[in-house]
């Protein structure tokens, strides 16, 4: 090997000063560039706030997404100190929002239940923005700050009159200043910012995952209030909950025939942490639990979440046994019988100082002694609820032994109908299936397409070497309300597990899965959308793993096809066929509406829904898993009246074909 070390000196040796590090890699602190990154700059500062209002410091939050495209968080907390601190020579305002690992979270008095561990938080906000700007409120005095081009401060603290409508801002790039009429206290801090286009992907802030977002916390956070305002679109909402988890557990479960109508809450210290829960079974077969430590959502869960199944898992079979619903003779019932029809919340709070998150974005608690304090808190507490309240301990115990019982039958259903399949080796696909002809899961698709007809262009149009295709004819079973040994037995169903590879329930397999995209394809109509939710009630509830995994894709087939002389163009939606229906071309155009995909030969189906270079598909994910559970216990559960009240309000939005 041949040795260039006289090419590789102290001159390759990159040292990067202030906040250099957060541009240069961003993923590193905030997860992605995409949506998922640019929302989490949000959720930093918030955070900020509430941990001020967790403190007792403040009691209203308000977000505002302003039609500049920047976001402003205020709150009426203490203010961030602007006072200079010593060593530095510069404010500890300025410190927080232009040095990493500068706050007021490591112990020092500032905070003790937090969600900050690093003290990046602000930091990285003002690093990844184009310009940001903080006021301060502290009793008489208002101060602003302005930072530009990643943190570069433009404007050393000033003081302003806080009396007059809107601050003055010395950016170029963002003239406005910030309206401190709209939020009057005499203490607070306000942050705005504009996100740098030149890092993300997009600028685009969702308001509905801020919605879900500050809902979420108002149930966490009981008596703060939260405002959402949205000046592009004009829309805004207010939350303000008194009941805490308790509340958020019933709002979990509004739309569901609940088992237990006592709802099992306890809140109380165990050493250093604080164990909030709230418990409640329903008659659906899908489990909803949420953790969160100190006011975040650990979506992976963590400890927390170990400790309350470990408690709930003991407390259920000691009481079945003690009041003989378990005989000698039986066996325990297991995790997976007391996760069906399941709701939880489990939120705890402890010292900042000691919290221990997987990873910046938090998704994951570590805390070892947070088990212990959740087993012991939950153990304790649910005993007494059900010696207390023996006619819904006895609704949860019959629900756990059903679930046992259609698990065995599920388990049966497999071994008897799957095994014979693919799925056990014998290598037999369905026969309606065309696969493709690569392995490469990473590089291969499969389309579900509904009906004969579209299936056949689909067949005679794919690119045959990675494009596969399952024609699947008339609507599926709804999923929402059937168990495991029924869907399997299903031979709409039995064909699609078989054709993805990779097991369902228990046996899924990540590793077998067959191809990287599953593409869902019917028409462009209510019907053909009447089935993509189907499916997609199938997936959300029985192979979840795929939609967390991204593999769950729904093709977007055009309505209309405009031919002109020798020209066309397909139009996707009514708003398509509107807008180019006011061009030039569209007054001289013959439009058609497609009846369905089983109208397009099999080149027009290439050139519109199924070549990747021209083709439109949207990626399904859940970003709010107990917004998406509520959506499909609403839409394709037993309970008619949350239906139609759905339907009423949304009347005026929907696209209808009449015939």
């Amino acid at each position: 090997m041949t040795n260039n070390y006289d090419n590789y000196s102290s001159d390759q040796i990159q040292v990067l000063e202030g906040l250099d590090p957060v541009r240069k890699r961003p993923g590193m602190y905030i997860g992605s560039t995409g949506q998922e990154g640019l929302h989490h700059l949000i959720t930093e500062v918030v955070n900020n706030s509430m941990d001020e209002a967790i403190g007792g410091f403040a009691s209203h939050i308000k977000l505002v997404f302003t039609e500049y495209g920047s976001a402003i968080v205020y709150d009426n907390g203490r203010g961030i100190p602007y006072d200079i601190k010593k060593g530095y020579g510069v404010s500890a305002l300025e410190l927080a929002y232009t040095k990493l690992h500068a706050g007021g979270k490591f112990g020092g008095g500032g905070y003790k239940v937090s969600s900050g561990l690093h003290g990046v938080g602000a930091s990285v906000v003002n690093a990844l923005s184009k310009w940001c700007r903080v006021v301060v409120k502290r009793g008489p005095n208002t101060v602003i700050q302005e930072y530009e081009n990643g943190g570069h401060v433009v404007r050393p603290v000033e003081k302003i009159d806080p009396s007059k409508p809107k601050t003055i801002s010395k950016l170029k790039s963002a003239p406005w200043g910030i309206d401190l009429t709209t939020f009057n206290y005499d203490t607070g801090t306000v942050v705005e910012f504009m996100p740098d286009d030149t890092i993300f992907e997009t600028t685009n802030f969702d308001f509905k995952y801020f919605l879900n977002q500050l809902r979420e916390y108002a149930y966490l956070t009981a008596g703060i209030k939260f405002e959402l305002e949205d000046h592009r679109t004009g829309q805004q909402y207010t939350y303000h909950f008194e009941g805490g988890v308790k509340a958020y557990l019933t709002a979990l479960n509004r739309n569901k025939t609940v088992l237990n109508p006592k709802v099992y809450h306890v809140k109380k210290d165990y050493d250093d942490v604080t164990v909030e829960a709230a418990l409640q079974y329903n008659d659906s077969f899908t489990e909803n639990v949420l953790t969160f430590a100190n006011h975040l959502k650990n979506s992976e869960g963590g400890t927390h979440l170990t400790g309350f199944r470990t408690a709930l898992t003991k407390c259920v079979n000691d009481y079945a046994r003690k009041a003989g619903y378990l005989k000698e003779k039986d066996a325990n019932l297991s995790g997976d019988d007391l996760r069906e029809g399941l709701t939880a919340v489990i939120s705890v709070s402890l010292d900042s100082a000691s919290l221990q998150f997987e990873g910046q974005t938090k998704a994951k608690l570590g805390n070892t002694n947070v088990r212990v304090a959740v087993e012991s808190v939950i153990k304790e507490s649910l005993e007494t609820f059900f010696n207390e309240n023996p006619k819904d301990a006895q609704a949860i115990i019959e629900k756990n032994i059903l679930a046992l019982k259609a698990r065995m039958a599920a388990k049966a259903a497999r071994d008897t109908v799957i095994r014979k399949t693919a799925l056990e080796g014998s290598g037999v696909l369905p026969g309606k299936l065309a696969d493709c002809s690569k392995k490469d899961a990473e590089k291969t698709e499969i389309f579900i397409v509904e009906g004969d007809s579209a299936g056949g262009s689909a067949k005679q149009g794919r690119n045959r070497e990675y494009q596969a295709i399952l024609p699947i004819f008339g609507k599926i079973l709804n999923t929402e309300r059937a168990r495991l040994d029924k869907i399997v037995d299903s031979d709409k169903f039995k064909a699609l597990i078989i054709a993805i590879g990779a097991g369902i329930g228990e046996q899924y397999n990540p590793a077998k899965v067959r191809y990287g995209k599953i593409i869902l394809m019917a028409d462009a109509d209510v019907d053909g959308m009447h089935i993509v939710s189907l499916y997609l009630t199938f997936f959300y509830r029985h192979m979840p793993e795929l939609i967390q995994e991204g593999h769950i894709f729904v093709a977007v087939p055009p309505l209309y096809k405009a031919v002109w002389g020798k020209e066309k163009r397909y139009l996707f939606d009514d708003r398509d066929r509107e807008k180019f229906l006011k061009t030039p071309e569209g007054q001289k155009a013959v439009t058609q509406r497609f009846k369905g995909l089983g109208e397009m030969n099999a080149d027009e189906l290439w050139e519109t829904t199924m070549n990747p270079e021209t083709r439109r598909l949207k990626q399904i994910n859940v970003a709010d898993a107990s917004r998406a559970d509520e959506v499909f216990t609403m839409l394709m559960g037993e309970e008619v009246a949350p239906r139609k009240r759905f339907i009423q309000t949304h009347a005026k939005q929907a696209n209808l074909d009449i015939t």
